[in-house]
């Protein structure tokens, strides 16, 4: 298409708008219910989007040829409850359907988790395939997965896509996408980095007092062993682990094993970081995700996580997400700044970012990748 009008539903801060710009769109309406990203919209875009969706009349939203929605993702995804339909914020997909019934635009362009493609059995995909199909809408047969690693973007972040035509604007009764395979390994994380950052994005003291722990860790113990979550609480300990679920109790098995094959190593390693009585809780964990493609936890891409910290090669960072928990760059000892990722999620160079940090990392987690999305959106607008 030339050109064509677009509504951008549970708009964020904009990856939609942005995406649909390049390729010909105009935006004819927005919402967006928290205050704060819609204010980042409204400065980036021109208008304000901030509403309630629920409390719209679709007869009051302009005709458009395409419905963009990033529709919440918190009933799906395995770091909320998974309650689906049974949460309120799952029923907002019902607000789409709404305003699609009394619109019919020609194509949809949705996003969700990676999760909504397998939530309850399968039976969530279930249920919003054969509402959109109901309406007339030709969609894949599921859910297409894309990740930003697969357009040459260096993070891996899996969402779902739910991309469709309506039957009343194309000859086709099947839809094909073409999805590149996985790149990784082969881009560079540094091509998001905008240089060294001020010293606000430094990792603290303490932080790289436990980073360089356990460096000297898998030094002595080979980050080629590391194939699993290392707990160091669980060293040296004998209890008996019947009552334990399953995958909990391999884990622990395991590190028992890590432990008696470098004893001596490790009782060292223990002492002389008093037996690691300095450390928060979580950070008594650890996982190496680089296999061999480095050496060092300082060449490598981290998380100080819930569930531990977690080293990861530098051609891939880690999904962004709402929850902040910001990427540090190893080989520069800091976290990524709001700018570089804004860079991760394919926003440009010109993009306002809020001036708080927070706000903006967390904006940026919540955000659909620019350049998935317009990748996909492409090759929907050819098959009609």
């Amino acid at each position: 298409m030339s050109s064509f009008r677009f509504i951008d539903l549970f708009a964020g801060v904009g990856g939609f708008h942005i995406a649909m710009g390049r390729l010909g769109g105009k935006c004819v309406f927005a919402s967006e219910i928290d205050p704060s990203a819609a204010e980042t919209y409204r400065i980036n875009f021109g208008f304000d989007p901030l509403c309630d969706i629920r409390e719209v009349d679709a007869s009051s939203i302009p005709q458009h040829d395409v419905l963009c929605a990033g529709f919440p993702c918190q009933a799906f995804s395995k770091a909320g409850k998974q309650q689906g339909f049974d949460d309120t914020r799952g029923t907002l997909f019902f607000e789409i359907k709404r305003i699609l019934k009394h619109h019919r635009p020609k194509y949809i362009v949705l996003e969700n988790v990676r999760n909504l493609a397998s939530h309850d059995g399968g039976r969530t995909w279930k249920v919003i395939s054969e509402n959109l199909k109901e309406l007339g809408y030709i969609i894949t047969e599921k859910p297409l997965i894309v990740s930003p690693h697969q357009v040459g973007v260096p993070q891996l972040r899996e969402r779902v896509f739910i991309l469709g035509i309506h039957s009343s604007a194309t000859k086709l009764r099947k839809l094909h996408f073409e999805i590149p395979p996985s790149h990784r390994n082969q881009t560079d994380g540094a091509i998001v980095l905008n240089g060294k950052a001020d010293r606000r994005f430094a990792i603290s003291n303490y932080e790289e007092y436990v980073l360089s722990a356990w460096d000297e860790f898998i030094q002595g113990v080979g980050r080629l062993k590391l194939g699993f979550p290392i707990w160091a609480n669980e060293f040296g300990k004998v209890y008996d682990l019947s009552n334990l679920p399953t995958w909990k109790a391999g884990f622990v098995q395991k590190n028992r094993m890590l432990y008696s094959q470098n004893k001596v190593f490790i009782d060292k390693w223990l002492k002389k970081y008093n037996y690691l009585s300095e450390f928060v809780q979580t950070h008594t964990k650890f996982e190496w995700q680089a296999g061999e493609h480095i050496d060092t936890v300082w060449k490598g891409i981290i998380q100080f996580r819930p569930s531990g910290i977690r080293v990861k090669r530098p051609t891939e960072f880690p999904a962004l997400v709402a929850m902040v928990h910001i990427p540090v760059v190893g080989w520069e000892k800091r976290r990524l700044t709001p700018r570089e990722v804004a860079n991760l999620q394919s926003f440009p160079e010109n993009y306002i970012i809020n001036s708080n940090a927070q706000q903006a990392y967390k904006q940026f987690g919540n955000a659909v990748n620019v350049k998935v999305v317009e990748f996909l959106a492409k090759q929907l607008f050819m098959q009609a």
